[in-house]
């Protein structure tokens, strides 16, 4: 029988949602300080060369100006902003200020001033001069023995495989081989706050961090490395944040301004602008995948090759960690008993690979995705019968050895889509002839619910039943402005059975949350996150049932606690509220309503998602319209089926973009085109279809209250999705995304050659 809940299925609003929407909330580009001093980074206008001099007279003469720092006088300890926990083993090839630049946008100088005007026209002012080196634009040039090393160690960053069963000798005995390849290209994460950081020094002397970011704690950590203070005296906070999507994962700003405000002992804020933000933090990395698959006549796959060459941009950051997350996600959706992955990546001097939301996954479902829709189409199949034949099954085991998958229903997924889509009749109609063809496609996707098998995870979280009845929830979570807050709330509301705006839920604050191994990534929030605090509610409950007995001098088993109120159900009719239990509890038994606890993540099941969209091609122009999307999520139980639409809303809007209209262009000289919302394309809210969004709502064990995530995994599928509807559509392979019109009327023109 399925439990019967309150608050957690329910549209509970966003916590701070009248904050917003009155303007009131302030994000730390709206702070101010006393005596507060403005930064202005300036940045490499070359991809490659030695720094010979930088000519800053000119700005030092600017009045207001305070002071200039450059290589020469910030330190040169080598560190990984990808490193989030002590004890990580991590390559280390970053520094606050470049001495040789690696990147159009690398960090070259940093001014800082008593207002922000005078910062950026003194930053205007400083002239660089740069021994030019050759450089690497494309990752298949890094891979080349002779080719100019980025690093000194060369160009290669890591190559490693992954397999189970005998791929090479089921390959031999196949008949039917599909081939496919894919370019992905660099995105930018275009969240609306650009990158920010505050910073201050207290009386104490201590240092005081204001970050929009994703994990407090390894902010305080890289800090730490980079000025060689004791984390004790450094206390960074999460403020509002204005999204993120994984730009604000790996710390960009938060180390140089740290620095910079601990150096004059003043507070500095240290703001991007948008073009900025584009060219020097993180972007998702650029691939170039081949895949090769063997199926037989009947539509089942026997084994498959998977190679992806991952362009880790010009430093290290998290580029083996990528490449590595998508050949684990390959061998969790479809059974394929036979399968090997080799992902391969290097340096380039283009913009840092980094976190993005999907993590990898964006990448090799875009291929793999688009060969399964090859493969039916060889042996003349419904590609969505084809998928049903191949996919996983609830409580399979991962054949590499990871987590077991769980509670997988991606095939609950697929029927519910093709049912709501009528995916068959749009299928198998008659093709258009005219200017304008429309066509469908689908894809299925996977993901992950934290770091379970592969990193510590785990959070300790504080909850406190507070004298009036309400609840204080203290952790290290951050609301990256999708719900987290209040999701949380939700949580421990269902719990302890009172209203969610009775529970206060605090963000990471290094000095007052309690630790957590790993903030906000890796899809782990309402997994791993939310099941830490519906098991603290739990065990403050069982607290506050135990105590109560005392009080009311009768067995744990006669108390019954609900809505707020405790009584004996011996004599309903003494009801007491939880404020006074607490009152009566701490004046008789010096007894705080209290519990501290660290939750151990239990496991890392997949979470799976099926898009379906058509699609509308003007053949005369090359342009794309997207018209209709089903979206359909295995989401386990969605804690607030509102926050859920809204992600799975926005997820579609990132994954046209990166099928059709988002890239960072780097051309051969290494300048960045795409460094401005004027030339970078995001789209807009008139070109975005009718999204229809369903939930397979089955449960997953250790999920709060059988949840899972959805946050990431909701931007994967609908990417290959459209590349199947233009290539059904026209009966062409397009191989690089985004499919601009240019790249899909070179395919017409192709197609019409052959």
């Amino acid at each position: 029988m399925q439990q019967k809940l309150k608050y957690v299925g329910e549209n509970v609003p966003i916590h701070d949602v009248k904050e917003k929407v009155t303007g009131k909330i302030k994000y730390v580009g709206d702070m101010l300080l006393p005596d507060m001093l403005y930064a202005k980074l300036v940045l490499s206008t070359i991809p490659h060369g030695n720094i010979v001099k930088i000519h800053t007279s000119k700005a030092e003469a600017v009045p207001g100006v305070v002071k200039i720092y450059t290589h020469h006088n910030t330190p040169s300890t080598l560190y990984n902003s990808h490193k989030w926990i002590a004890g990580l083993e991590v390559v280390k090839d970053e520094r606050l200020f470049a001495e040789k630049v690696r990147h159009v946008g690398d960090r070259v100088a940093a001014v800082v001033a008593k207002d922000k005007e005078t910062a950026e026209y003194a930053a205007s002012l400083i002239e660089v001069e740069y021994e030019v080196l050759p450089s690497i634009i494309d990752p298949l040039e890094a891979l080349k023995e002779d080719s100019v090393k980025i690093h000194a160690e060369g160009n290669k960053i890591v190559n490693k495989e992954i397999k189970c069963g005998a791929p090479e000798e089921t390959f031999d005995e196949t008949e039917i081989m599909v081939e496919s390849q894919l370019t992905t290209q660099k995105i930018h994460h275009a969240a609306m706050e650009t990158h920010v950081c505050l910073a201050a020094v207290e009386a104490n002397g201590h240092l005081t961090v204001w970050a929009p970011c994703q994990v407090v704690y390894q902010v305080r950590l890289i800090i730490s490395e980079v000025l060689g203070l004791s984390v004790n005296k450094i206390r960074v906070i999460k403020p509002p944040m204005g999204g993120s999507f994984g730009g604000k994962g790996i710390p960009t700003l938060e180390p140089v301004c740290a620095f910079i405000c601990y150096d004059l002992g003043k507070p500095v804020k240290l703001q991007m602008d948008r073009r900025e933000s584009i060219i020097a933090t993180k972007t998702r990395n650029a691939t170039i995948g081949k895949v090769k698959t063997a199926i037989d006549r009947e539509g089942n796959i026997l084994a498959r090759d998977i190679e992806m060459l991952v362009d880790g941009g010009a430093y290290f950051t998290n580029a083996e960690a990528v490449t590595m997350a998508m050949g684990k996600k390959a061998f969790r959706l479809y059974k394929i008993d036979n399968q090997r992955y080799r992902g391969e990546a290097v340096y380039t001097n283009t913009p840092v690979g980094g976190a993005c939301r999907g993590y990898g996954s964006p990448q090799i479902h875009a291929l793999t995705e688009i060969n399964i829709d090859a493969a039916a189409k060889k042996i003349g199949m419904d590609p969505v019968e084809f998928r049903l034949k191949n996919l996983v099954k609830p409580f399979d085991k991962d054949l590499i050895g990871g987590p077991d998958l769980g509670n997988a229903r991606v095939i609950d997924c697929v029927k519910k889509g093709m049912e709501v889509f009528e995916w068959k009749k749009k299928y198998n109609r008659t093709k258009d002839t005219g200017r304008f063809v429309r066509g469908v496609g689908m894809a299925c996707a996977t993901h992950g619910n934290g770091y379970y098998g592969a990193y510590q995870d785990f959070i300790t979280m504080d909850l406190r039943l507070t004298e009036d009845g309400e609840a204080i929830l203290k952790s290290g979570i951050h609301d990256l402005g999708c719900g987290t807050v209040t999701t949380m709330k939700q949580i421990v509301a269902e719990v302890l059975d009172i209203e969610p705006n009775e529970v206060l839920a605090t963000e990471g604050d290094t000095l007052l949350s309690p630790f957590d191994s790993a903030g906000t990534q890796a899809s782990r929030v309402t997994f791993v996150c939310g099941g830490a605090a519906m098991k603290t509610a739990e065990l403050l409950k069982e607290k506050l049932l135990i105590s109560s007995a005392k009080v009311l001098n009768c067995s744990p088993a006669e108390i019954i606690i609900e809505s707020g109120e405790i009584w004996n159900r011996n004599h309903c009719e003494e009801k007491i509220s939880y404020g006074e239990m607490v009152i009566k509890l701490q004046r008789a038994f010096k007894e705080d309503m209290h519990i501290n606890y660290t939750y151990q993540s239990k496991g890392n099941p997949a979470v799976y998602a099926a898009n379906f969209a058509e699609v509308e091609i003007d053949t005369f122009t090359g342009l794309v319209k997207v018209l209709d999307v089903v979206a359909v999520h295995d989401i386990g139980k969605a804690i607030n089926p509102g926050f859920v639409e809204g992600q799975v809303q926005g997820a579609i809007q990132m994954g046209i973009g990166f099928a059709l209209t988002e890239e960072i262009t780097v051309n051969e000289d290494g300048k960045i085109g795409a460094d401005n919302f004027s030339k970078y394309h995001v789209v807009n809210a008139p070109d975005m279809p009718d999204v229809r969004v369903l939930l397979v709502e089955e449960g997953e064990e250790h999920g709060p209250f059988g949840a899972k995530s959805v946050g990431e995994v909701c931007t994967v599928p609908i990417t290959p999705a459209i590349l199947n509807a233009i290539n059904h559509a026209l009966e062409i392979n397009i191989h690089s995304l985004p499919a601009t019109p240019e790249k899909v009327l070179q395919a017409l023109r192709d197609k019409n050659i052959g």
